[in-house]
Parts: C-alpha cells; structure tokens; sequence
C-alpha cells in the first residue's frame, strides 16, 4: 500500500506539469484534470465556430471529438484510459453479436462488471482512500453511457411503440450506431473526463446540427419558429457557469480543512460537545464538501454548451435554455425541503440514469433496487453501501411524512412556510447523516459516527415507514392517470362549453 506522501504525488498521466503542481501545492493529477477542462473549454469554442455543422461533415465532428478526448484523457491517466477503449469495444461486439431482445441485459451486466473490476482494483491493490481523479471516474459516466444507449436501443428496435412511456419514445433508437458514432458518444472530448451523460438521440441530434428534433412537437415547432431563425449563443451562460465553477473552487479551497469531517467521530469532540453543536458542525462540515463537486459538474456544463451542446428550447420570454445536460441546481439543492427534491437536483444525469435504466422498468421494490445499483456503480468502498443502504430507509421515511403530514400544510401560506422551514432542516440533517460513510469511506470510522448519534435517524426513519401508510407504487401510478384522465375530461367539457357559449353569442 502507498504512503500518504506518494499517494499525494502519484500519478498516472502526465508529469509535464510536475511544476505547476509543486507550485500550487496541489496533487499532480488534480492539476492535470483542471488544465485538461480548460483545454477541452477553449476547444469546444474552436469546434462550435469552426467545426459547425453547417461547415463540416457529422463524420469530421465525430472524428475529431474523439481524438481530442481520447488525447485528453491519455494526458490524465496514461495507458489506464486503455480501459475506456477496452469497455466500450466490448460492449459495441456484444450489441452486435446479441439480438436486441436481450442485448441491453448483457451490456449493463459486463459494463458494470467491468467498472467494479477496475475499482476494486484501485481501492484494495493500489491506493485504498486515494479520494482524488482517478480513472475509474470517466469509466462510471462511459458506463452509463453504454448502458443507457443499449436500454434505448432496446426500447427503439425491440419493444411496441404502445408499451413505452412517453419519456422512452423520444430517447428510443431506431438503427444501431455505427462504430465512430458509437466511441464519439462515449469518448468525445466535452464530457470523457467529468461527464455529464447524455442521452445518445441528443448527442447525435447535436453533431448533426439539429438539437431539438427529436424533442420539439409540432405545437413547439410552430411557436418557436421565429425563435429557432437564428441559432442561440452560448456564451453568456457559458461565462457565467465558468464564473459559477472558479467561485466554488475557490469556497472549497478556503473552507475544505476548516471543518474536516472527520472530526465528527473524534472522541474529545462527541464526548465534550453538546448535541446542537455536533448537529452544527454535522451540517457545516458536509457543506465544506459540497463545492468541489459544484465546481467539476459546472465546468463540465459550460465545456458542452460551449460546444453548442445542451440547448433545451426557449423560455417563455423567449430566452434560451441551456440545461439539457446540467448535473446540478445549487441553490434548489441548499434549500431543498424534502429528501426527494435533494436528490432531483444533485448529480441529475445519474439520477436519470437510474430511474431509466432501473426504477422504471423494475418490477419490485424499485426504490430498494436503484439505491444497490447506485452503490454499485459508485464502487468498492464499503461507505458508499452504508450511504445507500441508509437512503432507501430515508427515502420511504420522508415519502410516508410527505403523503401522509404535508397535507395538512397547506391551507394556508403561514403553515406552509412553517412546513418549508421545519422539512429544510430536517432535509440538510437528515442528508448529512446519510453522506457521512460516503465521504468517511471506511466501515468502523462510519459506524463509529452512527453510533455516536444512537443510530436515531434509522430508527426513527424505520417506524415513520412502518407507521405511516403509502400506497404502493402501481397504485399511486394508477391514480395519476386517473388525475390525468379526468383532468383532459373535465378541460375537454369546458371547452365545449366555452364553444357553445360563443356559437349562441354570434347568432
């Protein structure tokens, strides 16, 4: 096992900036990771300027995406970005040498395999706690990638058109991607090294230069047609996501060793602080952490739509939209009222990832099953199960005291905001007490923390699930359409109404 001084130097990349590290006092491959994103930012303005579609072929656009990434990350990781190539190539043989029917089940099951093969590797052979870039990182956005390609594949070639959701019909895929098309997607230089996924429609639909084809219904492509004259600029969102990334970066570097987390299981601090101030620094502390990941998933952002990626239709005001792809919402995440808004707005692609890959299409227990493939593909530390493990019980817990409490919130603005203040709170707590083994890696160290707190949020957590009745999910599904049927019900008998008012007024 690596000491701490080599892990901190260790390097599979490049060492062409060994001084801008030794400078800056910061790993080399973190340095390595920071310049190769600015690189790939001032390449996709190079690319959307001068590699349009309008100027080149999609075949050129695909090549040299893939060049520039597969580079990139050559750069960062040295011959362990072979692993990208040898996941993909093994995955596109087994799309085409399966049948449809099954191909998406065997994809997920290789790709997986293939990932945790390489992150176990990591963890127990080489750098066990390393928390820095590592090249099992890009390898986990791939594996979405290829995954959620064989799932539409699936959905588009395979499944009736009447037994998908809305949802799949627009992301299914009608032929099966050619080779280039297929390492572009996975391996393209906007997203190789941070992500975000995308859907394969999208990305294609965006090589080729028509971004919303596949989304646009025939009411939006009347409306926004005045709008879609002239092709939206990026760039004031692309600077002010950049501007967004650097201030958390610089939040981060300020406040990062001023509440460490480990300090929550020291035994002078659990033994001589009161409860609200372990409470306190709980929450400070997992804040403190929270902006490194801002500052990754933005930049990653800004480097798609600088590429002219991630455009999604106008606003109402006519103003375009730039978050097909986005990863984050800050400020819904810091003032997320409920466990269910946290999630919706933290690591977004992933979330849509799982729900279409798993919760959707799993027939029991959903919820359960998205948080174990979720920990899955997190990797091997034995934290990141305890993590998941404790938000499916968050999860049924917070889903029983929103159906069954917030109700009763909402007859008037006054209890409402009671509601929104109590629920912030709880929500913030209850996500610091689930993230702590996330971060703490190590099962002692993380159950040293839960037991320092009586294990009170399992157990609480347990008997508002058990109390608290929730209809199952089919159900809860069924009544919506229901909702939904007698919604289009009741405005279709309106507008008649409305009609046969008029009729009598004009004659």
């Amino acid at each position: 096992m690596a000491t701490e001084d080599s892990r901190s130097t260790a390097c599979t990349g490049s060492s062409l900036l060994q001084p801008v590290s030794e400078i800056t006092n910061l790993p080399l491959d973190q340095v390595n990771f920071v310049v190769c994103q600015l690189c790939a930012l001032l390449s996709a303005f190079w690319f959307r300027l001068f590699l349009h579609p309008s100027k080149t072929s999609p075949v050129i656009r695909h090549v040299v995406a893939t060049l520039l990434g597969l580079y990139f990350a050559l750069f960062c990781f040295g011959w362990y970005a072979l692993h990208f190539l040898v996941q993909s190539g093994l995955t596109y043989g087994i799309m085409i040498l399966t049948g449809v029917e099954h191909m998406h089940k065997y994809c997920l099951l290789v790709a997986l395999s293939y990932l945790s093969l390489c992150q176990i590797t990591r963890v127990y052979v080489f750098d066990y706690g390393m928390y820095s870039a590592d090249f099992t990182g890009p390898m986990m956005v791939i594996t979405q990638k290829i995954t959620s390609l064989a799932f539409e594949i699936h959905d588009g070639m395979a499944r009736k058109e009447e037994h998908l959701t809305p949802g799949q019909k627009i992301l299914a895929i009608r032929r099966m991607p050619t080779l280039l098309e297929y390492f572009s997607y996975n391996c393209n230089f906007m997203g190789i090294l941070a992500g975000p996924t995308s859907s394969y429609n999208d990305y294609i639909a965006f090589i080729e230069g028509d971004p919303r084809r596949h989304r646009d219904q025939e009411a939006d492509r009347k409306s926004n047609s005045r709008l879609r004259q002239s092709e939206p600029s990026p760039n004031t969102e692309v600077v002010r996501k950049v501007a967004t990334s650097f201030f958390c970066l610089l939040v981060f570097l300020s406040v990062c060793k001023v509440f460490p987390v480990e300090r929550n299981i020291d035994d002078d601090f659990i033994a001589n602080m009161p409860v609200y101030a372990q409470v306190v620094y709980l929450y400070l502390s997992m804040l403190t952490t929270r902006p490194k990941y801002y500052f990754v998933w933005t930049l990653a952002d800004a480097i798609n739509n600088a590429a002219g990626f991630g455009f999604n239709g106008y606003n109402e005001d006519g103003s375009p939209r730039w978050d097909l792809i986005s990863n984050l919402r800050i400020l819904n995440i810091e003032l997320a009222t409920s466990f269910k808004v946290f999630l919706d707005n933290w690591n977004i692609q992933t979330a849509h990832w799982l729900k279409r890959v798993c919760y959707e299409r799993c027939p029991y227990h959903p919820t359960a099953a998205t948080f174990i493939l979720s920990a899955m593909w997190h990797g091997a530390y034995p934290g990141y199960y305890l993590t998941f493990l404790t938000g499916i019980v968050i999860t049924l817990a917070a889903r029983a005291v929103r159906h069954n409490v917030r109700p009763h919130f909402l007859q008037s603005p006054t209890n409402k905001l009671v509601y929104d203040v109590i629920t912030w709170a709880a929500t913030q707590i209850a996500i610091c007490y689930t993230v702590v083994p996330f971060v703490l890696l190590s099962v002692g160290p993380s159950l040293k923390f839960y037991r320092s707190w009586y294990f009170s949020l399992h157990i609480g957590c347990i008997l508002l699930a058990v109390a608290l009745p929730v209809k199952p999910r089919h159900l809860r599904l069924k009544d919506q359409q229901k909702n939904l049927l007698q919604r289009k019900v009741q405005h279709h008998l309106e507008d008649t109404a409305r009609n046969c008012i008029q009729k009598e007024k004009d004659t």
